[in-house]
Parts: C-alpha cells; sequence; structure tokens
C-alpha cells in the first residue's frame, strides 16, 4: 500500500511532479486507446471472430477492407455532416434559454443555479 502510493505520487506528498504524471498519463491514455483499437481490428478481422462450429473455411468470411472500412467511413462522414450541419446552421438549437438574457452586471438574476455537479459548492457559498 504505501509503496504503490509513494510510485504514484511520486514522492511522499502531492506535488508538481505528480500533477506533471497524471497530466502526462491523460495525454496519453488516448493514444493509447486508439492503438489498442488498432491491434484488435487487426486481429480480430484477419482471423475473424465467428465461427461458433470450429470449421476453418474462408466461404463465410468477408474481407474487412471494402465492405466495413466504407460502412465506417458513411457512418462517420453522416454523423459529421449533421452536427456540421446544427454548428453551423442552427447553433443556438440546443442552447439554454436562459443564456438569451441581456447581460447587466450590476445584478445578478434570481434564475441562476450551477449544474448538478457544482451544487454542494453553491451550497456552501449560499450558506
Amino acid at each position: 500500500g504505501n509503496d504503490l502510493v509513494q510510485w504514484v505520487w511520486g514522492g511522499f506528498s502531492v506535488d508538481n511532479d505528480t500533477l506533471t504524471r497524471f497530466f502526462a498519463f491523460h495525454f496519453l491514455l488516448p493514444f493509447i486507446v486508439a492503438a489498442a483499437t488498432m491491434i484488435h481490428l487487426l486481429f480480430l478481422h484477419e482471423t475473424g471472430s465467428n465461427n461458433p462450429a470450429g470449421i476453418n473455411s474462408d466461404a463465410d468470411k468477408i474481407s474487412f477492407h471494402p465492405y466495413f472500412s466504407y460502412k465506417d467511413l458513411l457512418g462517420f462522414a453522416t454523423l459529421l455532416i449533421a452536427l456540421t450541419s446544427i454548428a453551423l446552421f442552427t447553433p443556438n438549437i440546443l442552447g439554454d434559454p436562459d443564456n438569451f438574457t441581456p447581460a447587466n452586471p450590476l445584478v445578478t438574476p434570481p434564475h441562476i443555479k450551477p449544474e448538478w455537479y457544482f451544487l454542494f459548492a453553491y451550497a456552501i457559498l449560499r450558506s
């Protein structure tokens, strides 16, 4: 327990080295996940995964690249076009209606309350 904590922290307490380690870890983690996904796709679609009878036959297999690659590319393009259309043509459609109230720097509106994950801090502030 104690040795593991000191190894993760990089010393006897949380300091700048600990933050640097965690920032680097959180930066590298998506690249590690992407590499693991690519290795998974390579191994899975080279050997195939649906073989309940245990018969090694190429008759039931279809190649990954021309079929699934184009299907995934079409799905990605459809999603990208939909999200880009929303962002460019109707950017305020998903916004909160309270964001359109004119701002007055001298008065805090009474309807302001934080999101649910900040309510504990808001309760401390209000008490």
